[in-house]
């Protein structure tokens, strides 16, 4: 399952994590933020991380952010189009999604994996955003709660120059279950997809 720290049937992702995290961390140094003592709190079992998206190295930025678990990506369908680029998002198990509409395979196949305790990392923004946060779609708010599972915010301040900190700031998870049930309606969508966004405002500013 998705919270063990190693297993044999994941070598090409374990393999890639150890071999990749002592460079970057000595490269990157990341500095950890968190919003409360309970966004301290180790995630335990399946998990979806939003997160705001300012380059292509965020899912590398994000896996340093939660280090200690194995993550699974939602990436855009076109990078499965290339057969290359195909067979290592499909080794790192990245889920594929169409931004412009997201289908519910892809919500059934993210709420699948985080029922199976895994840790999923999605970009709600849809798109990379230069400055701030854009708007969220509110697809990742149904995913969780078919899943039954939280969403923990993350705000990523990537480095500007080659000697600046990575800064990664976590917020406290959202209960969605707890807000709305496990079959929410529009309106409910659109209230947590704000709440998101207004704690990936106050992310942004601690990550200052």
């Amino acid at each position: 399952m998705g919270h063990r720290l190693f297993s044999p049937g994941y070598w090409f992702f374990d393999l890639v994590r150890v071999t990749a995290a002592i460079p970057g961390l000595i490269w990157l140094r990341p500095r950890w933020t968190f919003e409360s003592r309970e966004a301290r709190r180790a995630i335990r079992g399946g998990a979806l991380i939003a997160s705001n998206h300012q380059s292509h190295l965020d899912p590398v930025y994000l896996q340093f952010a939660v280090g200690y678990r194995r993550q699974r990506f939602v990436c855009m369908k076109e990078f499965f189009a290339t057969p290359g680029l195909s067979w290592l998002f499909s080794h790192f198990m990245c889920i594929p999604v169409d931004r412009e509409n997201v289908s519910m395979k892809t919500i059934r196949e993210v709420s699948e994996a985080l029922r199976e305790d895994w840790v999923v990392s999605i970009f709600p923004e849809g798109q990379i955003t230069a400055g701030g946060t854009g708007v969220f779609k509110t697809g990742v708010i149904l995913m969780a709660a078919q899943a039954e599972r939280p969403i923990v915010p993350v705000y990523i301040r990537m480095p500007r120059r080659w000697w600046n900190r990575l800064r990664v700031c976590i917020g406290e998870p959202i209960d969605v279950i707890g807000l709305c049930g496990g079959r929410p309606s529009l309106r409910q969508m659109e209230e947590i997809s704000q709440r998101l966004r207004k704690t990936e405002e106050r992310l942004e500013t601690l990550c200052q």
